[in-house]
């Protein structure tokens, strides 16, 4: 064994001294009595052949060896504390409740397969799930956090933690009908004179103007156009406005995970699909917090993982 060889109870014992600048203040730390500190101090330096504290009767100062061994202590013990805890996080099995919150259409069609398939791999775990159109108050309402479309306010960025799941566009869409008789449109100006149909979620009618202004991103050269757009149906249900596509009833703007199956199938159609609205990644949203539990952190990595590969883009004519 290395006589110079120390534990993590010497650490401890010499940080205790240091911070509390005498013996009796540490042993009031350690909870034990002054002289085991006294006693451990002692043999502690005996073995390492170095005085760590001058003490006399009025006075104890550190040495300069005691400096170094202070320097290294804590991180040591901060590194003893996270082996402990992590190991003692892999021995336990996932309980208690994961609450969290997400919208409607996402909820349904991508997220809830994906939390089941969690659930399953931990039986001990909770999970609720509230589909909603409105973001909560995370925070104030007592939940772990969101799967949301879009990115963090500016505001909000101090309260919240975010991390991005999956990316995600919205792009534009008709049926095969709607452009047989209306034409397709060559440029986004074009979309000014067609039949645009507009989905206002996350807003009220006050709010409608917004909506109809569409930002479209060019694809190669990251050039932006915008136009504003009109119709004679609008509707807060993206669903709805879906479905009137379907119909082809017009041109709508709508996010890749809903209408990747539509488009596969050729009944709907991408309009100007170089062009798409780069604004709805998929983001986890949460409550600032100053150490997540680790039930949360694993459904975070499992939902990064289930949609790393995005199962909505659309496969290539040969791919797989």
């Amino acid at each position: 064994m290395n006589p110079h060889a120390m534990e993590r109870g010497d650490l401890e014992l010499v940080l205790a001294i240091r911070d509390q600048g005498s013996l009796a203040g540490a042993a009031a730390t350690l909870d034990v009595v002054p002289s085991v500190v006294t006693k451990r101090l002692g043999a502690l330096e005996a073995r390492l052949g170095q005085r760590l504290f001058d003490r006399t009767t009025r006075r104890l100062s550190v040495t300069a060896e005691g400096e170094a061994v202070c320097l290294h202590a804590r991180t040591l013990l901060e590194g003893f504390a996270a082996l402990e805890s992590e190991l003692g996080e892999r021995q336990n099995a996932l309980i208690g409740t994961v609450r969290l919150a997400a919208t409607f259409g996402f909820g349904r069609r991508w997220l809830g397969p994906a939390l089941a398939d969690f659930q399953a791999q931990h039986p001990g775990l909770q999970v609720e799930l509230r589909l909603t159109e409105q973001l909560p108050d995370l925070g104030a309402e007592g939940y772990d956090g969101a799967v949301w479309l879009w990115a963090v306010q500016q505001h909000r960025a101090a309260d919240w933690t975010t991390r991005r799941i999956a990316r995600n566009q919205r792009v534009l869409a008709a049926s095969p009908d709607y452009l047989a008789r209306r034409g397709t449109p060559a440029t986004v100006e074009a979309l000014a004179t067609h039949d645009c149909l507009i989905a206002r979620e996350n807003g009220d009618a006050a709010q409608s103007r917004q909506f109809a202004l569409w930002t479209l991103r060019h694809a190669r050269d990251g050039s932006t156009a915008r136009v504003r757009v009109q119709g004679p149906l609008t509707s807060n249900s993206g669903e709805m406005v879906r479905d009137w596509c379907l119909a082809g009833h017009g041109v709508m703007l709508r996010s890749l995970w809903d209408i990747a199956p539509q488009l596969a199938s050729g009944e709907l159609v991408r309009v100007l699909p170089q062009h798409g609205m780069p604004d709805a990644d998929i983001h986890w949203v949460a409550p600032w917090r100053p150490k997540t539990p680790r039930r949360v952190r694993l459904l975070v990595d499992h939902l990064v993982e289930q949609f790393r590969s995005e199962p909505w883009k659309p496969v290539k004519p040969g791919g797989r």
